[in-house]
């Protein structure tokens, strides 16, 4: 969702993804005459048409998947002749004023004071002016001067939905399975397996995926694992088995595996470093969001006696629950359709005309000014990537190739002390956020069942636990199951739940003045204390307290982690970097829904204070990655 310009006398939208604008060189080359009387400006009198009408009209089309064919009227809207200075710069270019622009805020010029000041050594991020006339820039500079406003608020809204069906559709298990205990038959060790099967896909899917996109571009592969995840939904939902359900759920998960990567590099490419912390906050509050929206549904959904059972088909509450959370999934994957190219990913691909024309859209769209007073005319590339990106022709040879490349730069110097630390960190924050997190609701029903029958009685976790399963084993003999879930089980879940909102919030507000690191420090130490005091809980009360500051605690933690290690990896690689942290935070997934199920079963003092000790002892190998809080995306 770009606003555009329309050329009067003509009905043709343009499609700023494809690079496809108005030939609106004239007019721009008139307001800089008239700016610049002194000739700054190259003359383009040679186009020979009237000049055209720019009126800013808002257009809301889908941006093609292809470029689409160029016509003659138009031109790639890189190619502005009539932008480009003929004094003053070096190869016939001004230099970008991020570099030259004098410390006092004064026009850009080549000055020794200036020069020193202003470049990557400024200790103060004091906004630059804009620029009196067109620049070649960089990246952070480009998306800098297109303004922050409609066009950035679009795309959280819909980068967000995408990071709240996500994590719907990870979370709604921990409802399902007390429901499901019965229709298909489940113990504690199937339980842990169900909770399991979606992060064994998300690893399979999130190497997959993350390496495609960064060969191929962030955007399809969005769109494609949008619908694939909404469909695998569907199906699980109409599965009568255990395992056709988790193969649906297998199949859910590597579609799942590629959104997370993928989101928060595309979402992060079109942030300048002033706002990419807190904004990337914002975009992890989604999270919380989508775990209130999940939980609310299961309030309303699943204790009703609704659906269709019949001796060979059952369709009832909890899969129509199932069938809701899908929803969301169908939709981010149209609204996708929306949204363009991440102009970062094109500048490594080399293709600047296309990405300066998504900037130059962006610019109208958040200004509401004409296109041509966008003061940027031409972007900075690195020819060594454009080298090793242009190697291989073939799309496919290329995917392959790109993976292989992609993979081995990750594990070579300097960036494989990035790659170690990200992997630790994801591994043993997971464990944690889904080894527990996943359970609450679990845990809730047993401390219900236990205080049902003994109203007046306080009990530990493990006394709670010891209960359960041996009820459990005396329904087995007896050839009885029971599946209703109190209400009071669904009101705990979203009271814990809902605590990540303040965390969230804070997170919003100080993770670019606090920094990534101290999030991230802070909410794994309060997680990992509160992991070792639900040991010595006595009833459900206390147990809800525990569970809302760890909640509340791990989500603040979880925005800094997805923050820093966004920020960390280069651009080239940011994608396939953060596909292989993620691929380590679901085997901490996996590890925790199945180990420390068993553990809290069988050995049940040990997990909450092996939880503990991951969750500390992981937050703090955050030291050993750089400060990316407020530093150019790179």
């Amino acid at each position: 969702m770009v606003e555009g310009d329309s050329a009067k006398g003509k009905s043709e939208s343009y499609n700023v993804e494809a690079g496809l604008q108005p030939n609106y060189n004239q007019s721009a080359a008139s307001n800089q005459a008239s700016n610049h009387p002194t000739g700054q400006l190259a003359n383009s009198s040679a186009t020979g048409n009237a000049t055209s009408h720019i009126d800013n009209r808002a257009i809301i089309q889908p941006y093609s998947l292809g470029q689409g064919a160029k016509q003659p009227e138009y031109q790639f809207a890189a190619d502005n002749r009539a932008y480009e200075p003929d004094s003053h710069a070096s190869n016939g270019k001004q230099q970008d004023v991020e570099r030259d622009a004098p410390d006092n805020g004064g026009h850009g010029g080549h000055g020794g004071h200036g020069k020193g000041k202003v470049g990557k050594g400024r200790k103060k991020s004091i906004p630059l002016p804009e620029p009196t006339a067109p620049i070649c820039a960089n990246f952070e500079r480009a998306i800098e001067l297109c303004g922050y406003g409609k066009f950035h608020y679009i795309l959280l809204a819909i980068c967000g939905l995408v990071s709240t069906s996500e994590e719907m559709d990870v979370i709604s298990m921990s409802f399902i399975l007390p429901s499901a205990e019965c229709d298909l038959n489940l113990n504690t060790e199937t339980k842990g397996w169900l909770n399991s099967i979606i992060f064994i896909g998300m690893m399979v899917g999130a190497y997959f995926w993350g390496s495609i996109a960064d060969s191929f571009g962030r955007k399809k592969v969005l769109i494609v694992i949008s619908f694939m995840n909404a469909f695998c939904i569907v199906a699980s939902s109409f599965s009568q088995s255990y395992s056709f359900f988790m193969l649906f759920r297998f199949l859910n998960g590597a579609a799942l595996g590629g959104s997370g990567p993928v989101i928060w590099s595309y979402f992060a490419e079109f942030q300048p470093k002033a706002k990419r912390g807190s904004m990337l906050s914002f975009m992890a509050a989604f999270w919380t969001f989508g775990n209130l929206f999940v939980a609310s549904l299961a309030w309303l959904i699943i204790p009703r006696t609704i659906g269709v059972t019949t001796p060979y088909f059952t369709y009832n509450s909890w899969r129509i629950f199932l069938l809701v959370c899908s929803l969301p999934s169908f939709l981010v994957g149209f609204l996708l359709f929306y949204l363009p190219e991440s102009p970062k990913f094109l500048l490594t691909r080399g293709k600047k005309d296309r990405a300066l024309a998504i900037f130059r859209g962006i610019f109208v769209t958040n200004t509401k000014r004409r296109p041509d007073e966008y003061m940027v005319y031409d972007l900075e590339v690195d020819e060594k990537l454009l080298e090793s990106n242009g190697s291989v022709k073939n799309k496919y040879s290329r995917m392959i190739s790109g993976m292989v490349d992609h993979s081995r730069a990750l594990f070579k110097s300097p960036i494989l002390r990035f790659t170690i630390v990200s992997i630790t960190i994801n591994f043993t924050f997971h464990i944690g956020y889904y080894g527990l997190l996943m359970w609450f609701p679990e845990l809730f029903n047993r401390f219900e069942e236990y205080e049902k029958e003994f109203p007046h009685n306080s009990a530990s976790v493990c006394d709670v636990t010891d209960y359960v399963v041996q009820l459990g084993h005396d329904q087995s003999k007896n050839g009885t199951c029971v599946s209703d879930i109190p209400q009071s089980v669904f009101m705990e879940s979203l009271i814990s739940l809902a605590s990540a909102l303040p965390a969230n919030l804070l997170a919003i507000l100080g993770m670019d003045m606090l920094g990534r690191k101290f999030f991230l420090i802070a909410g794994t130490m309060t997680a990992g204390i509160c992991s070792a005091l639900m040991y010595f809980v006595r009833n459900s009360v206390q147990n809800l307290v525990v569970s809302a500051i760890f909640s509340g605690a791990i989500s603040a933690a979880n925005a800094a982690l997805d923050c820093l290690i966004t920020e960390v990896f280069p651009t080239k690689l940011r994608a396939t970097g953060v596909a292989i942290s993620m691929v380590a935070a679901r085997l901490g997934g996996i590890i925790g829904n199945i180990v420390i199920a068993q553990l809290l079963d069988n050995y049940c003092p040990s997990p909450t204070f092996i939880v503990s000790g991951l969750l500390i002892g992981g937050g703090l190998m955050c030291l050993l990655l750089p400060n990316t809080t407020r530093k150019e995306l790179n």
